[in-house]
């Protein structure tokens, strides 16, 4: 595996492409990575990573 690809991280808990799969998100700051297990808080609760991630300040959390 490249070498880039092992500093790929969650942008919510920091587990590495190593530990966990992570899927890409394509956002204004460019790409960012969430891992399965944190992707509900950005369905859910996107505030929790307006710190985290850029653009998410913008974003409406899921109605239930």
């Amino acid at each position: 595996m490249p070498a880039q690809d092992q500093n790929t991280h969650c942008v919510n808990c920091s587990r590495t492409v190593e530990e966990v799969p992570l899927l890409m998100l394509v956002h204004r700051a460019g790409n960012a990575y969430i891992c399965p297990q944190c992707l509900p808080i950005l369905i859910h609760q996107p505030q929790e990573l307006v710190s985290k991630l850029p653009g998410t300040e913008a974003l409406q959390p899921h109605e239930h």
